[in-house]
């Protein structure tokens, strides 16, 4: 038999140490199990929430001053010794300690080490319930105006592009097949679409972010004599949350901007999908930055898309965190429950991840090389006019559905013989539909073909060049 290792049985259960008694362990008569307390612990990651914990900390000091709660001199100590432990921390000369738990904890009880009993009155009011639900909202709306900001920079690069590529044409497929020409600005222009959304729907989820629970304390609201109006103001948020059972357990606000940066995942994903076929030896469409790429530790020869693959794979980890926190909520009954400590985790991952892959794209995209002549060559292949010459044949008189099945024919032709369609003499041509002429030609050719979709939302290079300055407007909002 094999010899076991401390490994496969988890040591007895030792008491923690009693040095440091626990903020809230007045009923209890014996210390936290040091496993529980290295389990349950969340200031390992939560501790990035310290400078909205000072904050907040901040505000609801000077709103029990101003309702009589706290002295003058008692919140400007309060205050003080709030922003000497921002300093300490920003320095890196702050002491994280496992058995206070939390973030909050670990700054409560340094603030009374500083400063004394003023130091035990700041929790008047309130629980860590509301101090994490606020702490939290803070947290994410600078994280979402940030989010924003790079996409919006994002974006304005994809317009430049967009752009400059106004008049290289390409094709256009359904299927992953040929299917008509389009302008390559033109394509730009639809990731820069996909964005726009994504930008709304994250300008849409700040407001319900923006949203206070402080004053909720643990569940049902406090007794004491309190203004939230005020702390709200003092905070930036548009209003007090309502109803003091839902403030400390809603977590929507959380799903929400998850489900916003999953699309936006989305999104990169689909890009980056594109950017890895159109760089392949295959397509040859793109070329991307040296930096933006790597080789293969066998293979001299390779340029292999690290990026945009990292970024295709990045994707599923994001859709994990929102299954994850659906999963979390889905059972809680109110109000609030530990469940919730784990929230953090995902919605950190996810705001980094995000954020990094939104950067990246916002530098690679602005440095591809586009190989023009490649991307036409592809348009030839495939038939790609055929829509144009069915439609020829409509401004003719023949009815669609007759043209669609003489186009049809034509092609099988072309097929047979090797040939694209505007290779076809005129007189083979007529053997299909009589109405054809010699203008038909001015219809075959890719340039003819993307200039006359001029409307709109179309391909043509007139369009895409009045879509850009549309776009500019719209992202000055």
């Amino acid at each position: 038999m094999s010899e076991k290792t401390s490994e496969d049985h988890p040591p007895s259960p030792t008491p923690a140490s009693p040095e440091r008694p626990k903020l809230w362990g007045g009923r209890f008569t014996e210390a936290t199990d040091r496993f529980v307390e290295r389990f349950g612990a969340s200031v390992g990651f939560d501790q990035r929430l310290y400078r909205y914990d000072i904050e907040a900390s901040i505000a609801h000091a000077r709103m029990l001053a101003h309702v009589g709660l706290l002295t003058e001199a008692e919140c400007q100590a309060i205050e003080q010794g709030l922003l000497e432990i921002r300093m300490e921390i920003e320095r890196g000369d702050f002491a994280w300690l496992e058995e206070l738990e939390d973030v909050h904890m670990n700054i409560e009880a340094r603030l009374t080490e500083r400063i004394g009993e003023a130091g035990k009155k700041l929790h008047t009011a309130r629980s860590r319930n509301d101090q994490v639900a606020t702490d939290l909202r803070l947290y994410l709306r600078d994280q979402v105006d940030e989010l924003m900001a790079e996409l919006g920079r994002l974006q304005s690069r994809l317009l430049d592009l967009a752009e400059r590529e106004a008049d290289t044409i390409m094709p256009g497929f359904t299927h992953l097949q040929v299917a008509q020409p389009v302008t390559f600005g033109h394509h730009v222009l639809a990731w820069f679409e996909m964005f726009q959304r994504d930008r709304e729907r994250l300008r849409d989820c700040r407001r319900r972010i923006n949203v206070m629970p402080l004053g909720a304390a643990a569940l049902a609201g406090t007794s004491f004599p309190i203004d939230r109006n005020f702390t709200a103001r003092l905070l930036g948020f548009d209003r007090p949350a309502e109803n003091s059972l839902d403030a400390v357990s809603d977590r929507d606000f959380v799903i929400e901007f998850n489900a916003a940066a999953a699309l936006l995942m989305c999104h990169l994903s689909r890009i980056s999908e594109e950017l890895v076929l159109w760089s392949s030896a295959q397509f040859d469409f793109i070329e991307l930055p040296d930096r933006y790429c790597t080789g293969s530790s066998i293979m001299p020869q390779k340029k292999n898309p690290d990026v945009p693959e990292l970024v295709r794979g990045k994707s599923g980890r994001v859709y994990g965190h929102l299954l994850a926190l659906l999963t979390l909520m889905k059972a809680q009954p109110l109000a609030y429950n530990k469940d919730n400590q784990e929230d953090k985790e995902p919605l950190f991952d996810t705001v980094d991840t995000v954020r990094d892959c939104v950067r990246l794209f916002a530098d690679l995209l602005p440095a591809l090389q586009v190989k023009a002549d490649r991307m036409a060559a592809a348009a030839r292949q495939g038939y790609a006019t055929a829509t144009d010459l069915a439609d020829y044949l409509v401004r003719k008189g023949i009815p669609f559905r007759d043209a669609h099945e003489i186009v049809g024919k034509a092609v099988r032709h072309a097929l047979d013989t090797g040939r694209d369609l505007p290779e076809l003499p005129l007189e083979e041509l007529r053997r299909f539909c009589p109405s054809i002429d010699t203008d038909v030609f001015d219809t075959l050719t890719l340039e003819g073909s993307v200039a006359s979709r001029d409307h709109l939302g179309g391909t043509a290079p007139r369009q895409v060049r009045a879509a850009v300055q549309r776009a500019r407007l719209a992202l000055e909002e």
